[in-house]
This record gives structure tokens, C-alpha cells and sequence, in this order.
């Protein structure tokens, strides 16, 4: 199915964390879409995105809808994008995303993280050619459309990975295509019809690396203090999958 399937299959970890985290992480993007796009989900599609990132996450309406009221006062938190990378134990190359209102907080906690588990932090843009930045996105399953047909349609607009995949709400299709190619397949899929559950951004490893199963676990509760960082929306990386 493509090397972006794989790495999926990889970076199956703790994803989010416990519910009220992952409120809180999903409240933090809508904050900083609706700066850059405006409070109408009708009219900025990254904010239409997340709403519907948001109930794939069984995040309750009133709890997008009090974000997103928040996010237009003078008492919320300016919230900016910024990325962290460096190196785990043994060598795995580590991309931390985050959203955060207070930059100096947010290094400190990623370097002491790096620190105390065997890594270090990097400096900006030092791992970009490790990683393929993707637009990901899963709908639902249409009954009656033919599927081939419309991964054709999508190969025009950059699609080059889809995939059939079981999701909590049933049987899902997943696609990977070009970063900047965003918009547009979300406006192809909208004027489709197809109900997008959700669209994200994820980066692939151009290469992995093979670890044992010790050096596995290491790693991982790395990735799980970052995870756990409220401050932290993804943590990506090239380790391999554990051979089946």
C-alpha cells in the first residue's frame, strides 16, 4: 500500500492522550485558525477542517463552539505554530509540533524532555530532509461511488496514496497527497459530496530506522512525555516497525 501506510502503521502510539487533552490541543488549532481565517467555518476551511477533526475526536459541539467564541476575545492566549526538532536515544530523528502562547515555557519543557531521555534538541529546519510533508485526509466510505473512478479524479490533484482503513466510526478511506495541495483536494472532496471526518498534516519519514525491541521501549516513553505536553498537537519520527 505505499510507504506512507507503513509509517502509519508505526506511529500507532498514545496519539493524543486522555480526552481532556485532546480537547484541549484540537481548542488550541481552532484558536489559531480562527486568528488567521476568521469564526465562520463556512467561509475558512481550515477552521471547517478542524470542526470536523473535532467530532472524529467525539469533542461535545458547545466545547467547538465555546473555543471558538474564545478564540475572537481579548482574554485568549495568542497561540502560534512552532516546531521543534532533534534527536531521541539512538539516533531517531524526532519533529515535535506544538501550539503554545508562551514560546520560552514550551522549549524548555521539549529540551529538558530531549535531555533526560538520551537526546537532544536541535536547531530549526535541521531535519526537514529527513521528512515528505503530507495532506492527509479520511473520509467516509460512500456507498455507490465507484472507487477507482475516484481515485483517478484525485491523482489530479496530487493524490498519490489511498487506502481502504477501519476507523472508529466504521470503515474509512484514507488519502495522502502534497502538502500544498490542501485546499484543494479538500474543496474537490467538499464539492463531491464526500463527508470528510477528518484533515490533517503528517510527516513521513524518507527513511526509517530499525531498532530493538529495548530501544524501542526507550524511545516510546519519550514520545510519550511529549505527547503528554499539553503544549504539543504531533510528535513525528523515523523509527521502523516492529517486524511482524
Amino acid at each position: 500500500m505505499g510507504r506512507a501506510f507503513e509509517y502509519r502503521k508505526a506511529a500507532k502510539l498514545k496519539r493524543w492522550g486522555n480526552m481532556a487533552r485532546t480537547f484541549t490541543k484540537i481548542g488550541r488549532q481552532i484558536s489559531i485558525a480562527v486568528k488567521a481565517g476568521g469564526p465562520d467555518p463556512e467561509n475558512n476551511p481550515a477552521l471547517r477542517t478542524l470542526v470536523a477533526n473535532a467530532k472524529a475526536a467525539n469533542m461535545p459541539k458547545e466545547n467547538v463552539e465555546r473555543a471558538i467564541k474564545k478564540a475572537i476575545s481579548k482574554d485568549e492566549g495568542n497561540y502560534k505554530e512552532i516546531i521543534y526538532e532533534g534527536y531521541g536515544p539512538y539516533g531517531i530523528a524526532i519533529v515535535v509540533e506544538t501550539a503554545t502562547d508562551n514560546n520560552t515555557r514550551t522549549v524548555a519543557n521539549v529540551r529538558s524532555y530531549f535531555n533526560k531521555h538520551g537526546g537532544s534538541l536541535g536547531t530549526s529546519g535541521s531535519l526537514d530532509f529527513m521528512f515528505d510533508r503530507k495532506s492527509v485526509f479520511k473520509i467516509a466510505k460512500p456507498e455507490g461511488l465507484d472507487l477507482e473512478e475516484l481515485e483517478l479524479e484525485l491523482i489530479d490533484f496530487g493524490v498519490d496514496e489511498m487506502f481502504e482503513d477501519e476507523g472508529e466510526n466504521g470503515t474509512e478511506i484514507v488519502l495522502y497527497g502534497p502538502f500544498e495541495s490542501f485546499g484543494k483536494i479538500q474543496h474537490f472532496l467538499e464539492e463531491k459530496g464526500l463527508t470528510i471526518n477528518s484533515g490533517e498534516f503528517e510527516r513521513i519519514p524518507t527513511d526509517t530506522k530499525a531498532v530493538t525491541e529495548e530501544q524501542r521501549a526507550a524511545i516510546e516513553k519519550l514520545i510519550e512525555k511529549f505527547e503528554d505536553d499539553d503544549d504539543v498537537t504531533n510528535v513525528f519520527h523515523n523509527m521502523a516497525a516492529p517486524e511482524e
